[in-house]
């Protein structure tokens, strides 16, 4: 679908990032600028006919920096602001975007507007900068309407390079290109060209008039990631698979799902499972999904009580048993939960 009718009001959120900086007036480097200001640093904006406000964060933070209580900031700055604004723009560094993002789908309940994540790879005061024109779009998006004049794109999604992307379906592949981010096992929710093109379909649906919006703050971190590797050690996998105080680890496995097949992993698998840890199984691999029915090193994964994460990345994996983790004290009702698509991050 084509763009409709744009909404009349965005709120920008600058958590920090490169695309906030640009060079100082006394010539001493990069220094992040007022966004109560960026109508005249980007004009491109005021052609929108909106009202565009800011909210900086302080101090600024960088993204390599990005903790569970900056997530819950932010699902708190976009809940006193919900009535107020039809969409809403995160600034935010690259590196830890995705994480941010699919933690967010997961924390805001009923979400009925947009939360639109954009960054940049360059400072958005250099000349070839990739941040004004994603700054730009991702507001045009953040603004959109239906021709029913009701929000274009109801979820958390991530902006960059002419792309929207389901931000619990996105990972950051690229750390110098333009096109950082992809979302392999999941359709762009849009792509802007000469203008912005909407894949409607594939789209979250709005939630019904009875159930209103809401934010779940309570965040359970306790997971480790253990990512199977040739040369593994008995030791290593120990710590992780029963780690003190770790209540959920996430596998990422080879391929399909698979591990290793010595009897020493299993029988640590096994023992972690039956302390009634949640172990989540995610493929390595960008694109694919995990499917522990097709080999036999899957097959023992499964038997010793691994749940598969399907098509998951490990952003999505991670945001949503922090998400479950806090709600639930039940670490079977997460486990069920784990199979069950909560906010479009599997098929």
């Amino acid at each position: 679908m084509k763009q409709g009718r744009k909404k009349s009001a965005v709120l920008l959120i600058y958590t920090g990032g490169t695309i906030g900086m640009k060079e100082s007036a006394e010539g001493e480097g990069l220094s992040p600028f007022d966004f109560s200001g960026i109508l005249s640093e980007v004009p491109e904006l005021r052609r929108f006919q909106l009202r565009i406000e800011s909210y900086t964060f302080d101090p600024l933070i960088d993204s390599s920096d990005i903790v569970p209580e900056i997530w819950c900031s932010l699902a708190e700055i976009i809940k006193e602001n919900y009535d107020a604004y039809d969409g809403f723009v995160v600034l935010h560094g690259t590196d830890t975007m995705a994480y941010s993002a699919s933690a967010l789908s997961f924390m805001l309940k009923n979400l009925g507007k947009p939360v639109i994540f954009t960054g940049s790879q360059l400072p958005i005061g250099s000349l070839r900068t990739d941040g004004r024109e994603n700054l730009v779009s991702a507001v045009e998006i953040a603004s959109a309407k239906t021709p029913e004049g009701l929000p274009a794109v109801p979820e958390v999604c991530i902006y960059f390079n002419s792309q929207l992307l389901r931000g619990n379906r996105a990972t950051k592949m690229d750390a110098v290109s333009f096109d950082a981010f992809r979302s392999p096992n999941y359709p762009v929710l849009a792509q802007a060209g000469i203008s912005i093109r909407y894949n409607t379909k594939a789209i979250l649906s709005l939630p019904g008039p009875d159930e209103p919006f809401d934010i779940n703050t309570s965040l359970d971190t306790r997971v480790a990631i253990l990512k199977i590797h040739p040369g593994i050690t008995p030791q290593v996998a120990r710590n992780v698979l029963l780690g003190k105080d770790i209540r959920a680890i996430i596998l990422e496995t080879y391929g399909s799902g698979n591990a290793i097949s010595k009897p020493w992993f299993t029988q640590i698998v096994e023992e972690a499972s039956s302390q009634g840890r949640i172990l989540l199984n995610v493929t390595q691999c960008p694109a694919g999904e995990v499917n522990m029915d097709l080999y036999a090193t899957g097959k023992s994964l499964k038997k010793a009580g691994v749940i598969s994460g399907g098509d998951m990345t490990t952003e999505g994996a991670l945001g949503k048993l922090f998400s479950l983790m806090g709600k639930y004290s039940d670490n079977e009702v997460v486990k069920r939960l784990l199979q069950t698509s909560v906010r479009g991050e599997m098929s």
